[in-house]
């Protein structure tokens, strides 16, 4: 699978523009401000229907215009399949498939399958638990549908509980029964998400641990834990012991929705002890292990946007990525840098076909 062709209007610093790109390496070159990182949001855009770096829709359209448009043609599966993503302000984003809209975004998440590595990963490792969950819940979502599903389905009930608990507060009332049947919800919901995140973990640790032994050559002690209340009492007993709490909290402060990831090196947190090399090898290496995760559930070589990939990593730590992407580990990339002649000169060893757009 590839992305055959790219075409953006008035989406975010750029006005017009069209791409046609190599099937295997494809490197965007140019000073900081220019929207090297956009053209790699535009493809990201097309794969989950949002931006990996702005949330908010209407902000993706280009200054002083009304709208945007991305479109994309990938060949995948011997087949051309168009994808297009359009915003116009006070309207709902559209997202089509060969001129077919789609009812739900998630319906999409998956067919295109793709992975990015970014300074804005950083995130993971400074953020709070909610960043790392995301990322779990978007791993698992592009090959398990009915995890995705589930989610959603989760944070409905849970929104539902959090607000019947504010009413509580405000109308100093109580109604158990209303409250049982939410809890009993989020029990029948969270259990198997528990339970499908737990299985993730326990196939994606070992993929990230040679991932990131591979780059640093083993040289660094570092681990990757599953943290979840879970592990100790099913979710419907910690919701009955919590309740008093949640009352005055006036929100859940239960369930899968406070899982976390801990990520430390030597033993203690990366977050406060890892150096900005050694914190970006180990987010390498967790997006590494991503695409592989992907790659082995879809059976499809994930598109793979590097941003910035070269920035904050010694000269041998990307001579091991170089190598990865020379030994066809890897399916169709996008790079984004800004020396030229750097990047031409580390593309020209991997022996692959490629293309430069210098912006």
């Amino acid at each position: 699978m590839y992305l055959k062709h790219l075409s953006l209007l008035n989406y975010k610093n750029i006005a017009s523009a069209d791409y046609e790109f190599d099937p295997k390496i494809n490197c965007f070159t140019g000073r900081n401000g220019v929207g090297k990182t956009n053209v790699l949001d535009a493809i990201y855009h097309l794969a989950y229907g949002k931006s990996y770096f702005n949330p908010m829709a209407v902000q993706n359209i280009r200054h002083g215009e009304e709208f945007f448009v991305i479109e994309g043609e990938f060949e995948k599966a011997g087949r051309n399949e168009q994808i297009v993503c359009s915003l116009k302000k006070g309207q709902k984003k559209a997202l089509k498939r060969n001129g077919k809209p789609y009812d739900k975004f998630s319906e999409h998440v998956g067919f295109i399958p793709l992975v990015i590595i970014s300074p804005y990963d950083s995130d993971l490792i400074t953020e709070g638990s909610e960043t790392r969950r995301s990322f779990i819940d978007s791993v698992i979502s592009v090959s398990d549908a009915a995890y995705l599903q589930q989610l959603i389905a989760y944070q409905k009930v849970l929104a539902q509980r959090n607000a019947l608990l504010k009413y509580f507060a405000l109308n100093h009332t109580f109604d158990s029964e209303t409250l049982t049947i939410y809890n009993e919800q989020l029990d029948n919901l969270g259990q198997p998400i528990f339970e499908t995140r737990k299985k993730f973990l326990e196939d994606f640790i070992p993929i990230f641990n040679k991932h990131h032994h591979t780059i640093t050559e083993s040289a660094e002690d570092v681990s990757l834990t599953y943290e979840s209340r879970l592990f100790d009492q099913p979710l419907s007993t910690l919701l009955d012991e919590n309740l008093q709490r949640d009352r005055v909290l006036q929100y859940t402060s239960v369930g899968i929705h406070k899982d976390d990831l801990a990520f430390t090196i030597g033993g203690h947190p990366i977050k406060k002890f890892g150096s900005q090399g050694q914190q970006k090898s180990y987010l390498i290496a967790l997006k590494l292990a991503q695409f592989e995760f992907i790659k082995q559930k879809s059976g499809v070589l994930p598109i793979l946007l590097f941003d910035d990939i070269f920035d904050k990593l010694d000269e041998t730590r990307v001579a091991r990525i170089v190598s990865m992407i020379d030994h066809e580990v890897f399916g169709q990339i996008f790079i984004t840098d800004t020396h030229a002649e750097r990047t031409e000169n580390i593309i020209k060893e991997m022996h692959q076909s490629y293309k430069m757009f210098n912006l």
